[in-house]
């Protein structure tokens, strides 16, 4: 019995996103997308209309994923400065199966100055992230967990920038202690 296209369009897409996040849009082949979803190049263009359309399906894909995941923490009961916490050490201490950084982080730098179409799903992305780790903050204010006076939008913008940096850090090679050092450094403003 052959298996779902449903079921092997997810692992294509699993398979590319990872190729994607690992060497970028531009390095990353038809080839090297064949090599890593196990699908012939004209499978990959039958069931995908071109690199592109892969490219932001597999990037949706990752967003999809990780803004699960922060939604299920930011909607949690741990005090706001333990989900910043896990927040900045899912940067400091990634899955070590992952690619070094973050296929967001890195699309923007390579795509969204000259991909207007990907550069708008970044801009959604980004804008969802800072909506959920608002909302966190707005909670963790109403609670008296933070000053009164801090504003839930700034410190939200600052613990996504943070991300941002600590996921640039590492996909450019630094070590743990200089990732553990700056994480440490924006922890200690909360």
């Amino acid at each position: 019995m052959a298996r779902p296209r449903k079921f092997e369009e997810e692992l294509a897409l699993e398979a590319a996103m990872r190729a994607f996040w690992t060497a970028g849009y531009e390095a990353t082949s038809t080839q090297d997308l064949c090599a890593a979803t196990g699908l012939g190049r004209s499978s990959i263009y039958n069931t995908f209309a071109s690199k592109h359309d892969l490219f932001s399906k597999a990037l949706r894909h990752y967003m999809d994923e990780r803004n699960a995941v922060l939604a299920e923490l930011m909607d949690g009961d741990l005090p706001v400065r333990e989900k910043v916490r896990t927040v900045l050490w899912w940067a400091v201490e990634p899955d070590p199966e992952d690619p070094a950084g973050c296929l967001v982080i890195n699309s923007m730098i390579e795509l969204a100055p000259r991909d207007p179409e990907v550069a708008g799903m970044l801009r959604r992305d980004n804008d969802k992230r800072l909506a959920m780790v608002r909302s966190a903050f707005e909670t963790a204010r109403s609670r008296g967990e933070i000053d009164a006076t801090k504003d839930p939008l700034a410190l939200a913008r600052f613990v996504v920038a943070t991300v941002g940096g600590l996921r640039v850090m590492a996909r450019s090679g630094a070590d743990r202690a200089a990732l553990e050092s700056v994480a440490g450094t924006a922890l200690s403003t909360f």
